[in-house]
């Protein structure tokens, strides 16, 4: 709930404020929405332009209506790919590291050289 806007010098942001919460809780706006209208009026509005906190104001709104779990689906995706790159990246670097450490070999267990032609009573097949 906003309780905190009381701070701002401006009634009618204020009052709008609250309002377009209202809307934003029965979800008949959007909360990227009603942010923007505080950023437009905010805008055109001298008393909103002389107040010192008015951007932490915006902030602590925006933090209000629009939590994490709201980020837009563009921006949550594009975030999940970087994880997933990222995730990748290591993995790969990991198996290469275990690559390098494993040295391959044409010897068996047993000492003896592998020969790939096959040999059966000392006649090639």
């Amino acid at each position: 709930r906003i309780t905190h806007i009381k701070t701002m010098q401006c009634e009618r942001l204020i009052g709008l404020a609250k309002s377009w919460y209202l809307h934003v809780r029965d979800e008949t706006m959007a909360p990227a929405r009603m942010v923007s209208f505080i950023k437009i009026h905010v805008a055109q509005c001298e008393i909103c332009q002389a107040d010192p906190d008015i951007d932490d104001e915006i902030v602590k709104i925006t933090e209000i209506v629009l939590p994490k779990s709201k980020i837009p689906k563009a921006v949550r995706l594009k975030q999940e790919q970087e994880a997933a790159e990222k995730e990748y990246a290591a993995a790969a670097e990991n198996s290469e590291e275990e690559d390098n450490g494993a040295e391959d070999s044409d010897e068996e267990d047993n000492g003896a050289i592998v020969n790939d032609d096959l040999t059966v009573s000392g006649k090639d097949m």
